[in-house]
């Protein structure tokens, strides 16, 4: 009886951290992508950005005094970045990593760090380095891949309350593209399809964007936010020519959000209920 109630604690423990459904996620989509898509080539790469995120992770810890469950949020960026980010060499990969961390604790407004780490580390070693990419078509498009993504993903944006921010962005770019794909250029919807359904851009929409210590605070500032994002986006990519647009849309939508929030209040989100006195979140 004791084992039993033990192990009902745990479960119940780590259901209550929707950090534990994003690595089990993240993590899930890294291993198809090593059985199934041939990934098991870049080990070196996995490796790297893992050793780095942890690395600079807990040199905060120690530095910061926080507590070291705040391991998982770096283990989640480390697999975010190895989903998206590619490089030529290891030190660009230990650059966007170490930005990617350091960042949480370095821009930091009003207690709350302004920048999703993963999309700061991609888009400074892209921007910076001259070495590094985001490269959409190692996932492919088929239908398996899609399913997997929305299906976990919804599930995993139900837990930490941001579908809202997920429906908004895909929503308005997927009708963006479609005004542009079908209507503008007489395309077939099977074109526009194609478009919205490579493994980067799910990923991004279910996994990225919807950071809730990123996203602004108040439900109605997160729609009006990722329907701008993806606007941002749709132009970065369409008329501007920009490569991975959707990563410097968000970046520059993480940049207003102290402003969001100063304008438009909401309740401050924490992984798991914080006891009194103990709000620092990372």
């Amino acid at each position: 009886m004791q084992a039993l109630i033990g192990t009902s604690t745990r479960l119940r423990s780590f259901i209550q951290d929707p950090r534990h459904f994003q690595i089990v996620f993240l993590g899930g989509f890294l291993t198809y992508g090593v059985l199934a898509l041939g990934w098991d080539s870049q080990w070196m790469r996995y490796a790297t950005l893992f050793g780095t995120c942890v690395g600079i992770q807990t040199i905060f810890i120690r530095w910061k005094g926080i507590p070291w469950s705040s391991l998982k949020s770096a283990v989640i960026t480390a697999l975010g970045m190895c989903l998206l980010l590619q490089a030529g060499s290891i030190w660009t990969l230990v650059f966007g990593a170490t930005v990617a961390i350091a960042g949480k604790f370095l821009l930091r407004w009003k207690g709350r760090h302004i920048f999703n780490p993963g999309n700061l580390g991609i888009a400074a070693a892209v921007a910076l380095t001259g070495d590094a990419w985001v490269s959409p078509g190692q996932w492919g498009s088929g239908a398996m891949l899609v399913f997997l993504v929305v299906a976990s993903g919804s599930i995993m944006v139900l837990r930490v309350g941001r579908i809202d921010t997920s429906v908004a962005f895909l929503g308005t770019f997927a009708a963006l593209v479609y005004i542009r794909t079908v209507w503008y250029l007489g395309w077939g919807a099977d074109v526009w399809w194609h478009q919205l359904t490579n493994g980067s851009l799910l990923l991004f929409t279910f996994f990225m964007i919807t950071d809730p210590m990123t996203t602004p605070r108040s439900g109605k500032a997160r729609w009006l936010w990722g329907m701008g994002i993806a606007v941002l986006a749709f132009a970065f990519s369409w008329h501007f020519w920009i490569h991975a647009a959707p990563i410097w849309a968000l970046l520059l939508g993480c940049a207003l959000n102290p402003l969001i929030d100063h304008l438009m209040h909401g309740e401050p989100f924490h992984w798991v209920r914080p006891a009194p006195h103990a709000q620092r979140t990372f």
